[in-house]
Formats: C-alpha cells, structure tokens, sequence
C-alpha cells in the first residue's frame, strides 16, 4: 500500500452547530457550508477539513440516519490517499486478508471519490480513499 498524503479530516459531531461555531466562528476557519456539512479544501498542511455530522457519517456508511448501535460512534475521521481507485480495492484486500474488518467495502460515493472505512481501536473512522480532484496535477 502506497499512501500519498492525508486526503481530509473532519470532525464527527451529535452537535454541528456548536462544533462548527468553534472552528468557524472562534477559530475563524473560513469553512464553507453544504446542508449540514462544513468544510474548507485545499487546507493548508492537509487536503481538506470538515465538520461532519454523525448523521450524514451514518448516511454515507450505512444508507440510514442512526449510527448503528453495535459499533463504536466515532469522533472523528481521517482520509488516507491512495494513487488510483484500484489501488483503493487492492488495498482493502490487502488489510482483510489481515484480518482488518471493514464498516463498509470499496465504493464510490456520489461526489466521485472511492473509499472503503473501518473503525480503528481509537474509534477513528479511517478511510482508505481516492478523490480524483486532489490528482488533477498529476495527469
């Protein structure tokens, strides 16, 4: 496996509002908003950073509102970047055959990038990802 950088961190919160209003409004990071999403790419140090609500991390891994009570709720999540979309699948066999259980397999989510998740033994939810738009200096 062959990570390329950190392709985003966001917080995950029960409580966007009060969590934003600290990065946004206290910090003063200039974060963008979409539905209930708050973020800014192109970060300096790192790709992207978000406020993420626990709802929408449920709806992204699991197609539901209700993280499910069996694994642990996150509070937080980090992107590890990968160079292609089939190193992503490579990847994720790589660690399964480590025995490394996943929350969700290899997919591509509506916004073009490809990513599997599991939960670390931290409660971080870890995303192994390719998003094309951090390679478009590549091509």
């Amino acid at each position: 496996m062959d990570i390329k950088c950190i392709s985003g961190f966001a917080a995950i919160t029960k409580h966007p509002d009060e969590s934003a209003s600290l990065y946004q409004e206290i910090l003063g990071l200039p974060l963008e908003h979409q539905d209930d999403y708050r973020f800014m790419d192109k970060f300096p140090g790192a790709n992207h950073f978000g406020v993420w609500p626990l709802k929408m991390a449920a709806q992204s891994c699991f197609g539901q509102d209700d993280w499910p009570s069996h694994i642990p709720e996150p509070t937080a999540t980090i992107e590890f970047e990968l160079a292609s979309a089939d190193a992503v699948g490579l990847a994720v066999e790589e660690m399964k055959a480590n025995d490394q259980v996943f929350v969700h397999e290899t997919r591509t989510e509506p916004w073009g990038q490809t990513v599997a998740r599991f939960i670390s033994p931290e409660g971080v939810l870890i995303g192994l990802s390719f998003a094309p738009w951090l390679h478009e200096q590549d091509t």
